[in-house]
């Protein structure tokens, strides 16, 4: 790229970091230090305010760079991303979202600690958010390394490891200065950036092609080499029955990881009522929506207008496809109007990951505070000692995430975004389900629900392809490919329902019929919720 391009990202990048940060100090200065004010904002925030800050937490780097390469890569199997991240909300809309803002009061864990012995639940369901938490920040630190590495023509390894070290710093600053409030107002800012700058560019497609979307997908396809293929299943997950059940486990890990990812759960805390919490959800599901059905045109887009053996020249995982396409509609590599474009969509990518990283470690740190460090204690820690943690917590969490990141950036960060979701729907999701809607789920039920969904979504991501065993792997080299499939939803996520049956089934402990009755009554109508 050349240097105007690096000049103005980078301009546009500082603009970005400065108000954000600027936002960040004036909250920390305006804030009391309560767990409340820090883990979810006073529970101040509109139903709006709310929304949009909750599609600035999920349109993610994974949504905005991984979706949009993947179709210009693979075509029609690239829609399952768009399609799974979108249809996910109905079930956090009917399932979940109203009934956890009235049982629970900053994680996770509250909701099924409310009828369960506390500890052993809180160090299960804290365990699993902080695993889910980094590996979907690996994907946002992957995302932001390839960014710096297209500014820099592809020669920047050092300078994208340091990227990666600057978004991790950036993340812990706003995470330990401003808390819940710096964080939804910097997602607020990046939602309204985001969905501007995805208008636009799918408004310039759509113009390239006279509004013909038929003519945009014919020409896509035939530059894409595959032809009619292009625009059918089974490019990507239809050469075998290995490749179709993978199809069948992403579905599976995308429709339901979203109603157990731990940052998307605190933010339904944000707001005063469940009434609030659920129209949060639908103001959330008209900007996810919009935008997910752009990603479909910016992808074909890119296959049609850049090429797929140019995005996957650039990238091979395809992270690049949109500041690409930005860079070909604005004119060109040499045109001012390419340079523009090219460098405000980079500067949108980039605040999309600030935002993103600095929500999700916000949920990784409140849950080793206030369940793992709250719980491992013998006695209950003060509000102002668990916040404290919380922030130190935010420093360490940052450091895995920096290693991880320079570890996987070579991947697909909508692919790596699926692993997180699977592991959240195998861990997070049935204990969650199984205690708002089984009266008779046991203390022990839970725990093995979470580790037995837990477990094995980890161990078998470490035993498939995507660790070793193929040129893609994280360790090429080697070789201890034991499970066939990339993503392990299939499997774990049935084994975590099924772990919370047999430990429920198996235990010498009483259900208490008291306590789910009263969690009964507080879910559904908000009596007595926080």
């Amino acid at each position: 790229m050349t240097a105007d391009h690096q000049t103005l990202a980078l301009l546009l990048f500082s603009a970005f970091v400065a108000v954000t940060l600027g936002i960040t100090t004036w909250v920390s200065r305006n804030r009391h230090g309560s767990a409340e004010e820090f883990y979810v904002g006073g529970r101040l925030f509109s139903p709006m305010e709310n929304g949009f800050a909750i599609a600035g937490d999920y349109m993610s780097a994974a949504s905005f760079l991984g979706i949009s390469g993947l179709i210009a890569l693979f075509g029609y199997d690239g829609l399952l991303y768009s399609v799974g991240f979108l249809v996910a909300w109905l079930v956090v809309l009917f399932l979940v979202a109203e009934l956890v803002r009235n049982c629970g009061r900053f994680t996770l864990a509250d909701v099924v600690a409310a009828r369960m012995s506390e500890r052993p639940v809180r160090i299960a369901a804290g365990t699993s958010s902080v695993t889910v938490s980094v590996l979907y920040l690996v994907a946002q630190m992957v995302g932001a390394g390839t960014l710096v590495a297209l500014l820099l023509g592809g020669e920047g390894e050092a300078a994208q490891a340091w990227t990666v070290i600057g978004v991790g710093a950036l993340m812990v600053v706003y995470v330990s200065l401003g808390g819940m409030r710096a964080t939804t107002w910097i997602q607020i800012v990046k939602a309204v950036l985001l969905m501007g700058g995805a208008i636009a560019l799918t408004v310039l497609v759509l113009v390239r092609f006279h509004g013909d979307f038929d003519q945009l997908l014919r020409t896509a396809a035939d530059r894409s080499g595959h032809g009619d293929a292009f625009l059918a299943p089974g490019l990507k997950y239809g050469g075998d029955w290995i490749a179709r059940f993978d199809f069948i486990s992403l579905g599976l890990a995308l429709v339901l990881g979203t109603a157990g990812l731990p940052h998307i759960l605190s933010r339904f805390y944000t707001v005063p009522t469940a009434r609030a919490a659920r129209r949060s959800v639908v103001w959330s599901i008209g900007l996810i929506g919009g935008f997910y059905l752009m990603t479909i045109v910016l992808g074909f887009g890119a296959a049609a207008i850049v090429g797929p053996e140019a995005v996957r020249g650039s990238n091979a995982a395809g992270n690049t496809a949109v500041p690409l396409l930005a860079l070909d509609l604005g004119g060109g590599a040499d045109s001012t109007g390419g340079t523009v474009l090219f460098a405000i969509v980079a500067a949108i990518a980039f605040a999309t990951i600030l935002a993103v990283v600095a929500g999700i470690t916000l949920a990784s740190s409140a849950s080793v505070a206030h369940d793992l460090y709250a719980s491992l204690r013998r006695r209950r820690s003060k509000p102002r000692s668990e916040v404290a943690v919380a922030r130190t917590a935010a420093v360490g969490i940052g450091m895995v995430a920096i290693a991880l990141g320079l570890l996987a950036r070579d991947l697909n960060v909508a692919f790596l975004v699926g692993l997180a979701f699977a592991v959240a729907a195998s861990a997070n999701l049935p204990v969650l389900l199984y205690s708002l809607f089984w009266r008779g789920f046991t203390t022990r039920g839970a725990v093995w629900s979470v580790y037995g969904g837990l477990v094995p979504s980890v161990v078998l991501v470490l035993l498939s392809p995507v660790v070793s065993g193929s040129a893609d792997s994280l360790f090429p080299g080697v070789d201890f490919q034991y499970f066939p499939l990339q993503n392990p939803g299939l499997v774990s996520i049935p084994l975590g329902f099924l772990a919370g049956w047999l430990g429920t089934v198996t235990s010498a402990e009483p259900p208490d019929e008291a306590k789910h009755a009263e969690t009964e009554v507080r879910s559904l109508t908000g009596a007595g919720a926080v």
